[in-house]
């Protein structure tokens, strides 16, 4: 899982944040790391030095998961620790719950039946073929109605 993580201008420390960041998400997302393949953190100071104030710290986060579409969160806190790990727990909810659909929707009753279908219209005729097979190969093992022994 790649982690890559933004700020804009009015952040400082970057190189310390990052690290910190990276084992956030990290610990966060420890279990759903076979299916995460990119994690993208964006933070921001949306008032920024200047004017300060109560949740002007963003952390938005986007995970890019295996052949699905990317997932994003986003948290408002006062300090940057805190939006982080605010959008880290979001993030791994999001993907709790996205995973555990998937996972319910591939359970073995529905595989089974998926494979007990035939796919493609040539798969379909193998088995008409087979069945018709199967049929002649019965009516030749019954004895005939007409004659008589």
């Amino acid at each position: 899982m790649i982690i890559q993580v933004n700020t804009d201008k009015h952040i400082e420390g970057r190189e310390k944040l990052s690290a910190e960041v990276q084992n956030t998400v990290e610990e966060s997302l420890a279990k759903h790391r076979d299916h995460v393949t990119r994690v993208e953190v964006h933070l921001s100071d949306e008032n920024s030095l200047v004017r300060g104030g109560d949740n002007d710290k963003r952390c938005m986060m986007e995970a890019r998961l295996k052949g699905r579409n990317p997932i994003a969160v986003t948290h408002k806190a006062g300090t940057l620790t805190m939006a982080v790990e605010g959008a880290a727990n979001k993030l791994e909810t999001s993907l709790g719950n996205i995973l555990g659909k998937l996972k319910n929707h591939q359970n073995p009753a529905v595989r089974e039946m998926k494979t007990a279908m035939p796919a493609t219209p040539d798969e379909m005729a193998e088995m008409e073929s087979a069945t018709e097979i199967e049929r002649e190969m019965e009516m030749k093992d019954e004895p005939d109605q007409d004659s008589k022994c």
